[in-house]
């Protein structure tokens, strides 16, 4: 009878222990808040130029408006959200849509994906493929698709920015959420769109880069960082 008393204060200790040594790895490993989060407001309507190069914003044209269920996780998730159409002399229009949200350590930026977004208001998504947008700064891994609704055909390039890293797949973003997380880290993210009217996807993604790379050159060399990162090379 003694030895069983013993037994079952060594389960007791054992389990307090356990549940001790649990709390104390669940509060040293919590993620904190990266240096991104420190920042000032990313304030992407006023940094995000309305005319730059050949392009200004089109007043005559207003962004698809989203379904509100979407809409409130929306305003949930991210800081601050801007979509605008742009204009150039030739008529072409790009759709820009940016995405920024302080605390991206989890599945955040997957509510704004494309794939995802879209379907939500209705369109039929296509298979996407990796690509690389060049530009003077860096090469940009984005995403390519092509979504559509009746008639309107619509190729959609984008790119996902989480802390300082352009993260190249959805493995390499959980990845990095990974390392962030041994580093008690809590990275911000922004997720950048841009998308097109037509059925031709080469014309259209060729336009889409044009639109890229007169906006980025229109940036401040601290606030293109905000846009594709610092450390997009490792």
């Amino acid at each position: 009878m003694l030895d069983l008393k013993k037994a079952n204060n060594l389960n007791v200790i054992s389990i307090a222990m356990v549940m001790v040594l649990s709390a104390f790895l669940s509060i040293y490993f919590s993620p904190k808040p990266a240096k991104g989060n420190s920042k000032p407001a990313i304030e992407l309507e006023k940094n995000i130029p309305q005319q730059f190069g050949d392009w200004k914003v089109d007043q005559y044209v207003s962004p698809i408006t989203v379904p509100a269920d979407l809409q409130s996780k929306l305003d949930e998730l991210y800081s601050e959200v801007l979509s605008r159409t742009y204009i150039n002399s030739q008529g072409q229009r790009v759709m820009l849509s940016i995405a920024y949200g302080r605390n991206q350590g989890g599945e955040s930026t997957q509510v704004h994906r494309p794939e995802i977004c879209y379907r939500a208001q209705g369109f039929t998504v296509g298979k996407q493929y990796a690509d690389i947008l060049k530009t003077q700064s860096v090469d940009i891994p984005v995403q390519r698709l092509m979504s559509s609704m009746g008639e309107r055909l619509e190729p959609i390039t984008y790119w996902i920015l989480l802390g300082e890293h352009l993260v190249k797949s959805g493995l390499d973003r959980k990845i990095w959420q990974v390392k962030y997380g041994f580093q008690r880290k809590m990275p911000d993210g922004l997720l950048l769109r841009v998308s097109t009217i037509g059925a031709d996807r080469e014309a259209a993604y060729q336009i889409q880069d044009q639109f890229v790379n007169e906006m980025l050159n229109s940036l401040s060399p601290d606030y293109k960082k905000v846009i594709i990162g610092s450390r997009s090379d490792e």
